[in-house]
């Protein structure tokens, strides 16, 4: 009985959100941002295929159909290595700034 007392009281108080961890290097944040842009220009490029079938005679079939994820992330990582959107420069700016004014 004592594990359920235990589970309705948590159940009953919402957990608190969380702080944001701060991060002391710009290098992690950098490589964050990179990651994010990275995961971005992923789903990007996954719109963008969609609609490109995987059938006919220079077509891939099932094998491209069941792979092209994995090519997408590839190819959103690659892009964001190569400079991307640019979008990894504001996201470090912005990961900064709201880490700063937090503290």
């Amino acid at each position: 009985m004592n594990a359920d007392a235990g589970i309705q009281s948590a159940l009953a108080q919402p957990a608190a959100p969380k702080a944001p961890q701060t991060i002391a290097n710009v290098a992690v944040a950098k490589k964050a941002a990179k990651e994010y842009e990275g995961v971005f220009v992923s789903e990007f490029l996954g719109q963008m295929f969609e609609g490109v079938s995987t059938d006919g005679p220079f077509g891939g079939g099932q094998g491209e159909q069941m792979f092209r994820s994995l090519m997408l992330d590839q190819y959103g990582k690659q892009i964001a290595a190569r400079g991307g959107f640019g979008l990894s420069d504001a996201i470090t700016r912005q990961l900064l700034a709201t880490q700063e004014s937090a503290q």
